[in-house]
């Protein structure tokens, strides 16, 4: 993805990370419904899970939005569950997480793709100017913590001041409270608004969410 980004006008650069710095692993969300089938004994065929997994996924992540609240991964998968005709009753947390650290390591085994073109120099080149960078990210079936280790092992981490997922704080984009969060994370307190610009490519959550907020905004058209 090229993209026109001024960062000589702008002294802190936030980012959403899916749709634009990364998308999902062609292979990835097919394998995790055949984990999720087979953990917790669905009794359906494949593709009407994949269809149920989809709906809530797309469903949550509207609902994250209108609200500016977030909906926990766990309460996802039971919604999906439930829907599936599973006894969500006969379920614990234990059972849950268990589940959550298997779809991680097929997560970091299927990791996503990096679409930003030439990431790695366009974070050294802001680096460089003396700037900072961070991630801010609504999340669902992936947690903070495992995008996390994601960054890591793509050595993105390196160039990332702070990282924001709104299942850690509990507020989802566009909410300005999420936004509240990067501006208190910021070094420079007094670094004006403007100067801040949030990059994504959701014109509600990013562009919208920011420029609302007070930020600048920048929307990655795909």
């Amino acid at each position: 993805m090229k993209t026109d980004i001024d960062i000589h006008n702008h002294c802190h650069f936030s980012f959403d990370l899916w749709l634009t710095l990364i998308k999902s692993h062609p292979e990835f969300k097919a394998k995790r419904v055949e984990l999720f089938s087979s953990f917790f004994n669905v009794d359906k065929p494949l593709e009407e899970v994949a269809k149920t997994v989809k709906y809530y996924d797309d469903l949550c992540n509207t609902i994250n939005e209108v609200t500016g609240g977030n909906i926990d991964t766990f309460e996802i998968y039971l919604m999906i569950l439930g829907s599936l005709d599973i006894d969500v009753k006969q379920l614990n947390k234990e059972k849950l997480n268990e589940f959550y650290n298997k779809s991680e390591e097929l997560f970091l085994e299927y990791r996503p793709v990096v679409i930003f073109e030439n990431l790695h120099d366009f974070f050294d080149d802001i680096k460089n100017q003396g700037k900072t960078i961070n991630i801010l990210s609504n999340t669902g079936f992936i947690k903070g913590t495992t995008m996390r280790k994601f960054l890591i092992h793509e050595n993105l981490d390196q160039y990332i001041d702070f990282h924001i997922y709104s299942d850690e704080i509990n507020c989802s984009k566009p909410n300005p409270l999420i936004f509240q969060e990067v501006k208190n994370n910021i070094q420079d307190q007094d670094l004006p608004m403007h100067q801040i610009l949030h990059i994504g490519d959701n014109p509600v959550a990013d562009y919208q969410g920011a420029k609302n907020f007070g930020f600048s905004a920048h929307l990655l058209k795909h």
